[in-house]
């Protein structure tokens, strides 16, 4: 198969972040059967869902691990002018398909390499890690890195995690943390304000809170110029709350996210404002003994990446990529999580972020076309006597 062939199969399973992902994981497990490649799935609790990952090559220490997810976002509620599981060649050097950027088609360079990988004289393996609901929270990131460093003989000494990056080698991911918090004040009519203790009220004193100590952490100099924007982001997406314009809200909740440059703490950022509600609580509680502020997680931290330009990874990718700048993202992606199982960690993969969770999504034959050349370049440097 080529790699548009098996790139148009990967985008005709519609596994969404959250679902059974089963179907894809089985197909490529068969896949790789079909070329003598002994794959590892590691399912979820309910056997509902499994990452897999399986290794090409000697069994020895210091291979590198090619990551991808399985899963995809929501075309719900989007305007798409084709069919979003179909991979669409429109005639104008573009592909269209819910993941084709992200990140299935990075995916499918993988896969469509296997042969070439089989065939190699390698003297390090390559792994291939491909996961289930990275869209929604990397859930199943942290057990496949830990995996990788146990199942095998040998140690993968390097992980290239595909997002899209445009085939640009990208050292720093912003940490991401989302949260839910509720307020739970008393109802009454709205006349009474001074007497009652509003949840609504209360939950946007606790956004500008949020707001300003984001702006705090600016005027600190909390800053890195790798990243844009060069700080950290405390961002309130979506509030509710209330009944009427004339009934004082006793429920009000708002959803919000940290998206942290890796010099900042998200426990440091947590811990300060879990302090000031517990504060508030006291305050106003001494005009109704019940209010509650609570926050919960709504989904788990994305650990940022912070790989140092030192690194022997950071040379291997420039070289296999035939680039040598290097860039940060703010998006999330598993590299953390693999960096934090000590593995030296970079993002590289083919397809813009910008076509990424919209209608349309598409990602460029030529990208692809460099992610093959990529993989190519890495057999080649993996079938080297003196790879290290």
């Amino acid at each position: 198969m080529t790699v548009e062939q098996i790139l148009a199969k990967l985008v005709s399973f519609p596994v969404l972040g959250g679902e059974s992902n089963l179907t894809i994981i089985h197909w490529i497990r068969d896949y790789l059967n079909d070329f003598g490649v002994t794959s590892h799935l590691l399912y979820n609790e309910e056997r509902t869902k499994a990452s897999l990952h399986c290794c090409i090559g000697p069994d020895v220490d210091g291979g590198v691990i090619l990551s991808g997810h399985t899963d995809v976002v929501p075309v719900e509620g989007q305007e798409w002018t084709t069919d979003p599981f179909v991979l669409t060649d429109k005639g104008d050097g573009l592909l269209y398909g819910r993941g084709s950027c992200d990140m299935k088609g990075f995916v499918a360079c993988c896969l469509a390499a296997v042969p070439k990988m089989q065939k190699a004289a390698l003297k390090k393996p390559i792994y291939f890690a491909f996961s289930y609901d990275e869209e929604v929270g990397c859930v199943a990131a942290p057990e496949l890195a830990e995996s990788l460093k146990t199942y095998y003989k040998g140690v993968p000494k390097y992980a290239i995690i595909g997002e899209p990056s445009l085939m640009e080698p990208i050292v720093g991911q912003k940490g991401i943390y989302i949260l839910e918090t509720y307020v739970g004040g008393s109802e009454g009519h709205s006349s009474r304000i001074k007497q009652e203790v509003s949840a609504i009220h209360e939950a946007a004193r606790l956004v500008m809170w949020l707001e300003s100590y984001m702006d705090q952490l600016i005027a600190d100099g909390r800053l890195d110029q790798r990243f844009h924007p060069p700080h950290s982001s405390i961002h309130i997406g979506l509030i509710q709350g209330g009944i009427a314009p004339n009934v004082i809200a006793n429920k009000a909740h708002f959803y919000w996210d940290l998206r942290t440059i890796p010099m900042d703490s998200i426990d440091a950022i947590i811990k300060a404002f879990e302090d000031h509600c517990r504060q508030r609580e006291i305050e106003l509680r001494k005009i109704y003994p019940e209010f509650t502020i609570k926050t919960v997680e709504n989904h788990p931290i994305v650990p940022h990446l912070d790989t140092d330009a030192t690194l022997d990874v950071v040379d291997l990718i420039t070289r296999i990529c035939g680039k040598t700048k290097l860039n940060t993202v703010a998006y999330a992606a598993e590299a953390g999580h693999f960096a934090n199982a000590g593995f030296q960690s970079v993002i590289c993969g083919p397809g813009s972020i910008a076509q990424a969770h919209r209608a349309n999504e598409f990602i460029a034959k030529e990208e692809l076309q460099k992610g093959l050349v990529m993989l190519d370049n890495l057999i080649l440097e993996l079938s080297n006597n003196n790879f290290n």
